[in-house]
């Protein structure tokens, strides 16, 4: 990460270097100036002493910059809470460093050295130009490396905010603690555009009328036939520039507003998501608004699922106690279907529609009368008849709910439960796979706790016998592949302990 970041960052040095010092400063000393070839190659050599100076000077200072944030890469497992919080503003300030660095050892590293040798040089006659042309190269100088600080500031805002990222991670992970930026380290878009406007504004102005004055001294004031030729090139120059800064300029306000549309748009698509603040400006509070809302709408969702959870417990557990003979069946074919769901490595989303789903796979029972339901005896067809109406009932209650839309998938498991396999169960007589998926597990261990449970005219079958009549029913009453993965469940010595204790504790 910190290499990383350490590349980009000599990558912005580079490309500012390459449009401001080499691009703009060589077309205004090499184009503007009347040079002979010596004092060309004096040029070069006095640029290349300076530049190496300039060069060790901001390597100094880009150090003394770098180190809270080098710090805890070096040391990750003894970074201290206060170690993270001084590197993360440091990363924040990190644009603003930048600048302090082109306008401070880059500017005064390189054109100090300059003027001092060129002085010495006009002085010993070797060069040729007038003394105050020094100070019309303070004046380059100056605009160039405000051209250079302001490309490398855009460009440094874009490779901070992976590191920014990683180190509030870091401070999350390690100590529960959420940094926050030093508004005094703030930079606002009111001053970065205000900033912006002006400089690209009177950057191509400042330099064509500097450039112009050089070139018409140099010329002793005539007009040239090569001057539009020359200006040309200035004004094309200039004009890179200004585009230059208006395309970094749109680019620091667009990513962030392009961010935040596609968290929004994750939002609506149910992945809700807080963003990482990566932000020192308006566009902080901007997140801040987001992420609140995020909480909000997290908040309210495990409220709503708090409300369905009880909804769910509580229309099983009123099933249950109108019969207290068949006390804890849904728990135990939701409980079932589980198990047989995590065997044919069902998702955990859809493993918990399932559960859901058994929780009321009896709920139409609701509908049918006491005298039928609690019946100890057997039954007649016509009370018979009446029982198998419970899965439609319960269907219907669902519909008229007005379940959410991602609990619709419950409902074929309610409706389905007691389909066979062969086409001859009830109550639409489906058939193989044509009954829904959910149906034909919960069928099976519908079956298998309807015959381990006691019953007033009868008590439970042991389960060894309840596990032979599934596999002899295996492709005629239920579905061979969720019968056999339910048997292969129940010989699990711990699934039958477990089991055996569940009806211990309904009984």
């Amino acid at each position: 990460m910190f290499q990383s970041f350490q590349q980009k960052m000599l990558l912005n040095y580079l490309i500012g270097s390459f449009i401001a010092v080499f691009g703009v400063g060589s077309m205004f000393i090499f184009h503007t100036l009347d040079l002979t070839s010596s004092e060309m190659n004096y040029l070069l050599f006095i640029m290349s002493v300076s530049v190496i100076i300039m060069l060790y000077s901001e390597f100094l200072l880009y150090s003394k910059h770098v180190t809270p944030i080098r710090k805890i890469f070096a040391s990750r497992h003894k970074t201290t809470q206060a170690d993270l919080q001084l590197a993360y503003r440091t990363a924040h300030r990190f644009p603003l460093l930048t600048v302090q660095r082109i306008l401070g050892p880059h500017l005064l590293g390189f054109s100090i050295p300059v003027s001092l040798l060129a002085f010495v040089l006009i002085s010993l006659g070797v060069l040729n130009l007038p003394i105050y042309y020094i100070a019309l190269a303070w004046c380059g100088a100056i605009l160039i490396a405000l051209m250079h600080a302001m490309i490398e500031f855009f460009l440094t805002y874009r490779s901070i905010r992976p590191l920014i990222q990683y180190i509030t991670s870091e401070s999350l992970e390690r100590y529960g603690m959420t940094l926050k930026i030093d508004p005094r380290n703030q930079v606002s878009i009111r001053a970065k555009l205000l900033a912006s406007a002006v400089f690209t504004a009177l950057f191509p102005v400042l330099l064509f009328i500097l450039a112009s004055q050089i070139r018409l001294v140099e010329n002793e004031g005539q007009m040239l036939s090569n001057y539009w030729s020359w200006a040309s090139i200035i004004v094309v120059v200039v004009l890179i520039v200004s585009l230059s800064g208006a395309i970094l300029l749109f680019k620091n306000i667009q990513d962030p507003i392009t961010e935040l549309e596609e968290r929004f748009d994750s939002v609506f698509e149910g992945d809700i998501q807080s963003m990482d603040n990566l932000y020192d400006d308006e566009f902080s509070h901007l997140v801040n608004g987001f992420n609140h809302m995020v909480t909000g709408i997290k908040e309210r969702d495990k409220q709503n699922e708090q409300l369905i959870e009880s909804f769910f417990t509580v229309f099983a557990t009123t099933l249950d106690a109108r019969d207290p003979y068949t006390a804890g069946h849904s728990e135990r074919v939701a409980d079932y279907s589980v198990r047989i769901a995590k065997r044919a490595r069902f998702s955990d989303e859809r493993i918990e529609l399932l559960r859901k789903s058994a929780l009321l796979h009896d709920i139409g029972k609701i509908g049918v009368r006491d005298y039928v339901l609690l019946k100890e005896g057997k039954l007649t067809d016509e009370e018979f008849s009446k029982i198998q109406e419970h899965p439609v009932i319960g269907y219907n209650i669902l519909k008229q709910v007005g379940l959410p839309d991602d609990l619709h998938p419950i409902l074929p498991g309610v409706r389905s439960h007691h389909e066979r396999y062969d086409g001859k169960g009830y109550p639409d007589q489906l058939a193989g796979e044509d009954i829904p998926v959910f149906g034909r597990l919960m069928a099976v261990a519908d079956a298998f706790d309807a015959m381990t449970s006691d019953r007033p005219y009868r008590k439970g079958m042991p389960i060894e016998k309840a596990m032979s009549i599934i596999e002899d029913g295996s492709g005629t009453q239920w579905d061979p592949y969720f019968a056999s993965l339910f048997l292969e469940e129940l010989n699990s010595t711990m699934a039958i302990d477990e089991i055996a204790a569940s009806k211990t504790i309904h009984s």
